[in-house]
């Protein structure tokens, strides 16, 4: 079956019992047991759900994993996959990935003795050379949030693997539409599922996806154990959401790549990161791993403009957190997503105070570039 076919009748199609073409929402906590240590597959709605287990296949099938859980939200998922590790294991991360991985490393996990190392994930040396006996793990992002850098992740992972280690993967920003991490190699994929794959802004909810049985019954078991399950009616969102994935991704891909370039060219831009400019230092190997470059683009505004004003003048594009809606975003990363993040390290990777991040949603290209330039004339200083 073809991706675009797959994405609207994978998983658990419909309902076998009604003939709905939808599957129902099981609103339930618990479930009738015909005897002592007998059940129909379900006991309690936190160890398991219909609807809920229609999402898991679903995203199983679409990442081409051996099986997907469903949590209450992105950090949720992480939090569920960093609690694979024990007291005196060590992760490597990439060093601009999102603000609140970074936050529960580093105020959560570290308390319980489960260290970080921040690495250039895209410099395979560093990767090779910051792998020691304590890291169990490699866990990045590509793109990066919100800098774009891309890591190639079958070689990453090939690395891994020599070193016996597992490779993860945070796929938020291209899905698997455009990219499948576990065909590259890759152990672990998460998803913070409220963005693309949600699509509409009106739900949180995060994803796991495994590569093997092992590796499923570990996590199946920390989701029962630590409760913090997503509910039937956002799972039911989920799929609803995920349905129209290819036709949504495709807008924000086309438009992006609009926009990415009209803000190339201007003279208010310092730098733009975006992965479909071919200028970017990424751009090769993101195309042989992804079959698009995403919604996502980052710029610095020069000093001569003030970001504050160029922000709080765009109308058609919505000054918020999060990213990946039907809607354009626009978000302060030092201040917002990124403001966990000590400044130190926002300054050395490059998250300065100018730097802006566009989530560009699937209104006309035309009505986005006419608002940004007006924002732009209304912020020159």
């Amino acid at each position: 079956m073809n991706f675009e076919s797959l994405l609207i009748h994978g998983g658990i199609d419909g309902d076998e019992r009604t003939g709905a073409v939808n599957v129902p929402i099981f609103q339930t906590s618990t479930y009738k047991q015909p005897g002592f240590g007998v059940n129909k597959g379900y006991e309690y709605s936190r160890t398991g759900n219909p609807t809920r287990e229609a999402v898991e296949k679903l995203i199983a099938e679409l990442e081409r994993g051996y099986a997907g859980y469903a949590f209450a939200s992105g950090m949720a998922a992480i939090t569920a996959v960093v609690s694979l590790f024990k007291s005196g294991d060590k992760l490597l991360i990439s060093n601009n990935l999102y603000g609140g991985t970074f936050r529960v490393l580093d105020k959560v996990f570290k308390n319980f003795d489960i260290s970080y190392g921040i690495v250039n994930t895209t410099d395979l040396e560093e990767v090779r050379a910051s792998i020691d006996d304590k890291v169990k793990a490699i866990f990045i992002e590509t793109p990066t949030n919100p800098l774009m850098d891309i890591t190639d992740i079958q070689a990453v992972s090939k690395i891994a693997k020599e070193k016996s280690i597992l490779t993860v993967v945070d796929n938020t920003f291209m899905t698997p539409y455009l990219q499948r991490p576990i065909e590259l190699g890759a152990d672990i994929v998460v998803h913070s599922a409220t963005k693309y794959l949600g699509g509409h802004s009106d739900l949180v909810a995060g994803l796991v996806v495994v590569n093997n049985s092992e590796l499923s019954e570990r996590l199946h078991f920390i989701q029962n154990s630590t409760g913090g399950v997503l509910a039937p009616f956002d799972s039911f969102l989920l799929i609803r959401g995920i349905k129209t994935l290819a036709v949504r991704m495709d807008r924000h891909n086309k438009n992006a790549d609009v926009i990415a370039r009209y803000l190339n060219g201007r003279e208010e831009i310092e730098k733009v990161y975006y992965p479909g400019l071919e200028s970017h230092s990424g751009h090769d190997t993101h195309k042989r791993q992804a079959s698009g470059f995403g919604g996502v683009i980052s710029f610095v505004l020069k000093d001569s403009y003030d970001y504050k004003k160029f922000v709080e003048s765009l109308e058609v594009v919505t000054f918020g957190e999060s990213l990946g809606g039907v809607e354009s975003l626009v978000c302060h990363p030092a201040s917002m997503t990124h403001g966990s993040i000590p400044y130190e390290i926002r300054q050395n990777v490059g998250i300065v105070d100018n730097l802006i991040r566009l989530s560009i949603g699937i209104e006309s290209e035309e009505d986005l570039i006419k608002d940004i330039q007006n924002a732009l004339d209304k912020s020159r200083i």
